[in-house]
């Protein structure tokens, strides 16, 4: 009866354990870029698509906000994040450096609180 027990145990251990959450091919994120006008779309959404496996990406200036759809097995949400602070455009978990962020056009200085 132990032996039947510990069969039973084991194979279901072993089940939760190959049930991990496959990588998704579609996955749909939104993360916080910030930003002012057109050209910012241009540049971020320019940015977020040269990574591999971004599907689609659609800026939004009223809410600073970046639709994502991408493919998990190809690329992460920070590789996009890495893009976009490169291009100069602060997200929400990385910030472009001084040196990105001197490079955007004058219009499109968004920091306002002397956070350069």
């Amino acid at each position: 009866m132990k032996k039947l027990v510990l069969v039973v145990l084991f194979t279901f251990i072993g089940l939760n354990m190959n049930a991990k959450e496959k990588p998704n091919k579609n996955k749909k994120v939104e993360i916080e870029v910030n930003g002012n006008c057109d050209m910012c779309k241009k540049r971020i959404e320019k940015a977020a698509y040269s990574v591999k496996g971004v599907k689609s990406a659609t800026w939004h200036a009223d809410h600073q906000d970046l639709h994502l759809i991408l493919d998990e097995t190809k690329c992460k949400v920070i590789d996009v994040e890495t893009a976009i602070a490169k291009a100069g455009h602060d997200t929400q978990d990385i910030k472009a450096t001084d040196a990105q962020y001197a490079k955007i056009h004058g219009c499109c200085k968004y920091r306002t609180d002397g956070n350069h």
